[in-house]
């Protein structure tokens, strides 16, 4: 008969998890770490930039140098100063455009999220939680704007409307709300089935109570990364339209506009174009790595693949 002490045992290395246990999915979700922290160190690099840099750089929009126009980036200028970024064809400082730019692109971002976000919550929680003909009318309405390619319909409403920041806010948030609206409603169907939203239900909760205390905190992850993937997709779309003329009014400092001003000197003076548009296309993608990354930490069906 074989005994315990005739088995081969088989050393376990130190630190190391045997498959199948508790622990293999946590250490998959430390994967995701270095992106989330990279992510975040970038972004917050582009917020102190816009929060802190208008205050040092002053930027006059209708102010020009023609003296200076069109010099090259790390070039000294009369005054002392070094045009760091260059400046564009009326002689104005890109990267104090820039800071100016991402003051003005983080808080429409922003502000497109707020308001898209609290319409397409609130018409996910009610088309989720109640059903019914105020489902299929909300959904039927979702269904009809996914029709309309969302830049487009951001370009008819913007060319309705015309050049501001509010408008340029209420168009955005127009054309992204569909997506909050979706998800919320998709977890509030899988949430208030489970056993706690009916124990809090039998207790005699009341709807308001059940929807801010119960189901809203649980679907609190899906909707954050939602939000964190669309903000990088509403600064993209502001600049869009800021580029078509359509967003920003001219006077005002946007990436967009920088971008669009630019265009016609590509030959012989790139920095114009190139450098603000590689800065928006950095934020876009830190945007979107954090959104994922937060993705492969909250979702549970992909922390277990």
């Amino acid at each position: 008969m074989e005994t315990t002490t005739d088995r081969a045992i088989v050393p376990q290395q130190p630190g190391s998890v045997p498959p199948g246990t508790a622990a293999a999915p946590k250490a998959r979700t430390k994967l995701g770490r270095p992106r989330i922290v990279g992510a975040l160190i970038v972004i917050a690099l582009y917020v102190v930039a816009a929060v802190v840099g208008p205050i040092l750089l002053r930027y006059d929009p209708v102010a020009t140098d023609l003296g200076v126009r069109l010099e090259p980036p790390g070039t000294r200028l009369p005054d002392g100063s070094v045009a760091i970024f260059g400046t564009d064809q009326v002689g104005q400082d890109i990267f104090a455009q820039m800071l100016q730019g991402a003051r003005v692109s983080i808080t429409v971002g922003l502000a497109t999220l707020v308001l898209a976000g609290l319409i397409g919550i609130a018409a996910g929680v009610a088309a989720g939680y109640f059903g019914g003909w105020l489902d299929a009318v909300l959904m039927r309405l979702a269904d009809v704007q996914l029709t309309f390619p969302s830049i487009l319909l951001a370009v008819f409403i913007a060319a309705i409307l015309g050049p501001s920041v509010v408008n340029v806010v209420i168009v955005l948030a127009i054309s992204n709300w569909v997506t909050f609206a979706r998800v919320t409603r998709s977890q509030v169907l899988a949430i208030q089935r489970r056993d706690f939203v009916d124990a809090t239900r039998t207790l005699g909760a009341r709807t308001w109570h059940l929807i801010t205390r119960s189901i809203l905190p649980s679907a609190a992850a899906p909707i954050l990364v939602v939000a964190t993937v669309e903000l990088g997709h509403v600064i993209l779309a502001e600049a869009s339209l800021s580029f078509l003329g359509l967003g920003s009014p001219a006077s005002t400092p946007s990436w967009g506009v920088t971008i669009a001003h630019g265009r016609d000197y590509l030959s012989h003076a790139w920095w114009i174009s190139t450098i603000p548009g590689i800065g928006l296309a950095l934020l876009v993608i830190s945007f979107g790595v954090l959104g994922d990354a937060l993705r492969d930490r909250f979702d549970p069906r992909l922390r277990s693949l």
